[in-house]
């Protein structure tokens, strides 16, 4: 049963990446479609980000995980290293949860 529908889901994958293929000179896109292509991407990629700053599982994720993730986006915002941002965000979260923050 498992084998099935991974080789399902892998063919259908591979269906959608080939159409794309097949499809590109027959299908146009409207200039307002073409448009917002570019930020469609960016807002499902701020959902995904979203959901993981602030949910563990199917239950909210408590204040310490978004607020490590606020931190650390101030941090980025204004250019820090890579490794300070992520050192700093993981303390933030740390602490308060050292503190007894969920």
């Amino acid at each position: 049963m498992l084998i099935t529908a991974i080789l399902a889901l892998a063919a259908g994958t591979y269906a959608m990446r080939l159409s794309g293929v097949v499809l590109r000179d027959r299908l146009e896109l409207s200039d307002a479609l073409q448009r917002l292509l570019p930020m469609a991407a960016a807002a499902l990629l701020a959902a995904l980000a979203g959901t993981a700053a602030l949910m563990a599982g199917s239950e909210f994720a408590g204040v310490a995980r978004p607020a490590g993730v606020l931190v650390g986006g101030l941090l980025a915002w204004r250019r820090a290293p890579f490794v300070v941002v992520v050192i700093a965000a993981a303390a933030v979260a740390a602490l308060l949860r050292l503190a007894g923050v969920p």
